[in-house]
């Protein structure tokens, strides 16, 4: 392994055209068209080595009994957690999961939760990110934490 300075690449846009830059759906780091990303309606909005933030509806993504999935919730974790590892990582490396655990304090029913991710570890082989998934109201859903491998890319 290397010790690859980490730029701070642009976060994907989620659902939709790749090409749809602005200061709020900036130019895309991975295409996600046709992932799991796309499917439950993540919007990646800030990527950072120090981070990311990204949105997603709870409607489509809950249980049978209305309640947000905590599923849903933990791929939005990890989705966040994975972009901002990726950004450490830099030009010539890939930032892969080796653990994840999701804590879910209370549920929601409605509206759309927003995790923000930041980086607790940024290492040469690790990164570790903590991920608050809160509600609309600001009330913590979820803490989750991500451990990523860095590696070079093959």
């Amino acid at each position: 392994m290397t010790d690859t300075p980490a730029p701070t690449p642009t976060p994907g846009p989620g659902p939709g055209p790749q090409d749809d830059a602005s200061p709020d759906r900036p130019a895309a780091l991975a295409d996600e068209r046709g992932t799991l990303i796309e499917r439950l309606g993540i919007v990646v909005t800030e990527v950072s080595a120090a981070g990311a933030v990204g949105t997603m509806p709870v409607a489509g993504n809950t249980q049978p009994f209305g309640l947000l999935h905590g599923g849903a919730t933990a791929a939005l974790a990890e989705t966040l957690g994975s972009y901002a590892a990726v950004a450490h990582a830099g030009p010539g490396r890939v930032a892969v999961g080796v653990e994840l655990n999701a804590t879910h304090h209370r549920s929601a029913r409605t509206g759309t939760v927003t995790g923000t991710a930041r980086a607790v570890h940024l290492g040469r082989s690790l990164a570790t990110y903590e991920i608050v998934v809160e509600d609309e109201d600001g009330r913590r859903l979820c803490t989750a934490r991500l451990t990523c491998m860095v590696l070079d890319a093959r």
